[in-house]
Parts: C-alpha cells; structure tokens; sequence
C-alpha cells in the first residue's frame, strides 16, 4: 500500500537514489541532484494506471492513494486530475473534488467527462443551476451519454423544472434503452404532476428492465395504495421492503428524488399495520 512518499523514497522508487555524494574538502560544495522530469511522469502515469485498476475493483482508498502522487508527479496531465476529482467523489469527498476538476479542466478544456463529473460535484453540493450548465456543456460534446443525461434530468427535477427533467430521461433512455433509472424518474417526476396512472406505467416500465430493483417496486405500490388498491399494493410493497430494508428509511428515499408528493403517500403507506410491523422487524 503506497502512501504519502518522502523524498528519499521517492528517489527510489524513480531509480534516482544512490547518486555518488560530492568529494567533501575544506567546505561542502553543493550538489544539485538530477531529476529526470520525463521518468517522473512516466511513473505518475504507471500509478494512474494502478488507481484506475483498484478504482474498477472498488478499492476507492488505496486508488485515491496512487492517484494523490500521481497528480504530483505529472502535474500536467489532465487525465491525471480527472482521475484524482473522480476518485474524491467516489468517496464523498466533494470540496476536494472540485479543485482536482476544476485543474483537469483547466488543461483540457473540451473534455465532457470533466464537466459531466463537475455538474456531479456540484449537484451534490445543492448548486443544481451550476450543475446543469456544465452537464449541457459536455453534453454538447457528447450528446449521447445516458448517464450524464440522467443526471442533467436529476438537476432539472430539482430546479423543479419538470418538462425540461423528462426530455432529459427521455432522451437517456432513448440513448440506452435499458437504462431503468431515467425510466424510474420519469415516473418520480409525473407522480409529482399528479399523473399517478401515468407514473404507475413508467415504473412497471422499469421494473419489466430490471426485476431485481426495489426502488420501482416500492413506488408501484405506494401508488396503488394512493389509489385504493389495497392488495396488491400492500403484497408489493412487503416483498420490496425485504428485498431492501433501506427503503423503509425516508431520509434514502427522499436521498433518490422521491418529492413531497410520493413521500406523504410514503408516509400514509407505512402506517399500514403489516407494513409498520414488517418495519420494526427490518
């Protein structure tokens, strides 16, 4: 595991130890060590590598690691920091994300990943206007990225500029067909406008792309217990609750957009008898 480096370790692992001391004589005459600036980056490049490989296996710490020295020995390299900014979200870490892109995008301008992850930054940061800006600005260099369009619909959906939120998971969709969660949105939004057999669709919609996920399940349900349907909604509901208990938390589904009109109809659904007593159990 690499952590912070000293000098002299560091003049190691680049090969540039073992450098003969001066001849010492009546005063010690300075010496002024080679670097090598070109091995350098050679070796930044190499850790980049090494972080985006643990990165892929979730080893989001010890990459953020070999990233962090990395950026210091190819300072110049904007793929470096967009690794380094990428990383720092991963885990959180948001104010330190945004110096590390705000730098990848000083040495690469046109790069869309830059901004799509700095429009991410920024939506978890509450600045959703920021965050759309620089989601249309990448997506103006790659129009067709269904994630960064999800996203841009999620920004809008905040802004609560609902038409703009559903042309966006439109167009995601339309992007990658079996992308649910634009498909699940657009149900969040609609519920939102008060068209619950409308929102009802888009959901089976997404649950029909992916039968493992709760989320839609949950909101079926939900719905149709607004509606009256007492049945299926409440046999619906308990599977997805012990699917994953983290739905039965309101804070996680407010935390993926669930707005005040699907959370009070959350809130009336969970006061069903077998629904609060499964809760107490999970």
């Amino acid at each position: 595991m690499l952590k912070r480096t000293s000098v002299l370790s560091l003049l190691a692992v680049l090969g540039l130890w073992g450098v003969a001391p001066p001849a010492l004589g009546q005063a010690l005459v300075p010496y002024v060590l080679p670097v090598d600036f070109n091995r350098l980056e050679e070796q930044g490049l190499v850790l980049a590598q090494e972080a985006l490989q643990l990165a892929q296996f979730q080893q989001y710490e010890v990459a953020l690691e070999r990233a962090q020295l990395a950026s210091q020995l190819a300072p110049g390299r904007a793929e470096i920091w967009s690794l380094l900014g990428s990383l720092y979200l991963q885990l959180d870490r948001v104010d330190e994300a945004i110096p590390a892109l705000d730098r990848a995008q000083s040495l690469d301008g046109n790069n869309a990943g830059v901004m799509f992850s700095l429009g991410s930054a920024y939506f978890q940061k509450g600045e959703y206007q920021r965050a759309a800006d620089l989601l249309e600005r990448g997506l103006a260099i790659q129009p067709d990225n269904a994630a960064a369009l999800f996203d841009l619909g999620n920004a809008y959906f905040k802004l609560n500029q609902y038409p703009q939120a559903i042309s966006k998971y439109e167009a995601s969709v339309q992007a990658t067909p079996e992308f649910w969660p634009s498909i699940n949105n657009i149900g969040l939004v609609l519920f939102e406008q008060g068209k619950t057999d409308e929102a009802i669709a888009r959901w089976r919609s997404a649950l029909e792309a992916a039968p493992e996920e709760t989320e839609p399940k949950l909101a079926i349900a939900i719905a149709l217990y607004s509606q009256g349907e007492r049945t299926e909604s409440i046999r619906l509901g308990i599977e997805a609750l012990e699917q994953d208990s983290r739905h039965a938390d309101p804070s996680f589904l407010r935390g993926n957009l669930w707005g005040n009109r699907l959370m009070t109809s959350t809130e009336q659904f969970f006061q069903v008898p077998m629904v609060k007593a499964l809760i107490a159990q999970l």
